[in-house]
């Protein structure tokens, strides 16, 4: 049915006969070491590319005119390339059991792959099309023997789209922080390419932050106080949800072995952002404490639908958090400078969010799930547990190496029922070599769940898209969910 081509006209089911063909004639490269030319990898990177955990990043951009790709290899090469130098190295392991990056020549061909597809069908053909496609994209794994990123190109009109494009990278190649950044080096604004991309203030509206100007220090003993029972409370529950205690089964989490390497369906859904503010001012929240609660409503209300007795059931969300203090992406030339303030790579920690059971107060007045939100991440601010996550991992790395911290982060995602991270996107239209970006989303493979939840910010919408296991969990009645949920808060809080 699906017809595949790599570069020019080269079928792929045979470029991936072929690449495996290269890949055990170069297997012998990941066996030695010249220092000259490799460059460490950090302990995050590893930690994301194991034999226990691979995570890749899918970024989709829906574009408003038929794609002409005549100009993807000249963009590669002279824009995508210079970047940095991750896009034109190979992972490769040391004597000592670590890796490095090791820089090599980089045939673009092999990294842009069009399918085709029969002509003159439906948007609704090309639509299931896509959403297969998507799905076996995320299933594959990059091949080790190239740098680890891809681009593919679907030509073909859908509902949201006249075509998409589609970045394929691996997670270890930076955060999302650090790819977004890279990525919108190939775009330019629509209106005005010779102006920069801006982003949304991160400033919060939020009143709940501390008056350190009131009664002097002494004002500041519960809250220290308060810190400290949080931050032993947090942490110590972090490591039991990480080691031992695993979220309930339940209509969002199969528990299946090996879920990461199976299929899974991606479904979009977008809301306002002045809407969510609208709300965030009438509670007088942040907007992260708006969406939080939406994901949490939408989420026990399709455990609900689908089953009355999981109301009952132990949920967990866990939060992917930068560590940067982010005011604003920075150039990725500034990224890569040594000492840079943001520098590139992977930043980021985790915490974990309680889902709270949906009650009849709940669902007569869905505020009090945003309120719930706000109190759980007030508390998680006011906490040093993400810091102390992050030098835990450091000391098992130190003491039992790479791949024990990764098999720990495998745990941790594992005993949790879904995932959530976001990203903010820019506040003006942009373009890619002359194509107006509609939209664009993205999503994380190869997490050992059967529900993940993205959010990135374009324009004026906010894109939430949910990654669920196929089969499992039923992506319409989620969306479904997710919609109302939005819906009924943003009308009670207009009441």
């Amino acid at each position: 049915m699906i017809n595949y081509v790599v570069g020019t006209n080269l079928n792929l089911k045979h470029f991936y006969i072929k690449s495996v063909g290269r890949l055990s004639k170069n297997i012998n490269i990941m066996e030695f070491e010249q220092e000259e030319a490799l460059e460490p990898m950090s302990p995050t990177a590893q930690y994301l590319k194991s034999s226990v955990l691979s995570l890749t990043i899918m970024v989709v951009l829906e574009v408003e005119v038929p794609i002409d790709d005549s100009m993807t290899i000249p963009l590669l090469k002279d824009v995508f390339l210079p970047i940095n130098h991750r896009f034109a190295s190979i992972m490769v392991s040391k004597k000592s059991g670590g890796k490095k990056w090791k820089r090599v020549e980089v045939n673009l061909k092999d990294h842009v792959i069009v399918p085709v597809f029969p002509c003159d069908k439906s948007k609704d053909y090309y639509d299931e099309c896509f959403n297969e496609y998507l799905s076996k994209l995320g299933m594959d794994q990059l091949p080790l023997n190239r740098p680890l990123w891809e681009i593919h190109i679907f030509k073909y009109p859908t509902k949201n789209a006249a075509g998409n494009v589609i970045f394929k990278l691996h997670h270890s190649l930076g955060d999302g922080y650090s790819l977004m950044g890279a990525l919108l080096s190939c775009l330019k604004r629509l209106d005005n390419p010779s102006i920069p991309l801006t982003f949304p203030s991160r400033q919060s509206n939020s009143n709940s932050g501390p008056n350190l100007n009131s009664h002097g220090y002494f004002s500041r003993v519960p809250e220290f106080v308060s810190g400290l029972i949080n931050t032993a409370y947090n942490f110590g529950s972090n490591l039991l949800k990480s080691s031992f205690i695993e979220d309930d089964k339940s209509p969002i989490r199969s528990g299946h072995d090996g879920v990461e390497h199976g299929p899974f369906v991606i479904t979009t859904t977008t809301f306002s952002i002045e809407q969510i503010k609208q709300i965030k001012n009438k509670l007088q929240v942040t907007i992260n404490d708006v969406i939080t609660g939406i994901i949490m409503y939408g989420t026990r209300l399709y455990m609900q639908r689908a089953n009355q007795d999981s109301s009952k059931e132990k949920c967990t969300a866990l939060v992917l958090l930068s560590t940067r203090a982010i005011g604003g992406y920075k150039s990725v030339s500034e990224m890569i400078k040594p000492n840079a303030e943001m520098p590139w790579g992977n930043r980021f920690t985790f915490l974990h969010v309680p889902i709270p059971k949906l009650t009849a107060s709940e669902l007569n007045n869905p505020l009090k799930l945003v309120d719930k939100a706000h109190q759980i991440i007030k508390r998680q601010r006011n906490s040093a547990s993400v810091y102390l996550i992050g030098q835990f991992l450091e000391a098992i790395r130190k003491i039992r190496g790479p791949e024990a911290t990764s098999g720990y982060i495998y745990g941790t995602l594992k005993n949790s029922s879904l995932a959530i991270s976001n990203i903010t996107g820019p506040v003006e239209k942009m373009a890619l070599a002359n194509h107006p970006i509609k939209g664009l989303y993205f999503a994380v493979v190869g997490v050992p769940q059967s529900l993940q939840v993205t959010i990135l910010s374009y324009v004026d919408n906010l894109r939430i898209v949910m990654s669920v296991e196929k089969g499992f969990i039923d992506p319409n009645k989620f969306k479904s969910c997710m919609e109302y949920a939005f819906e009924a808060i943003f009308k009670a809080a207009l009441e």
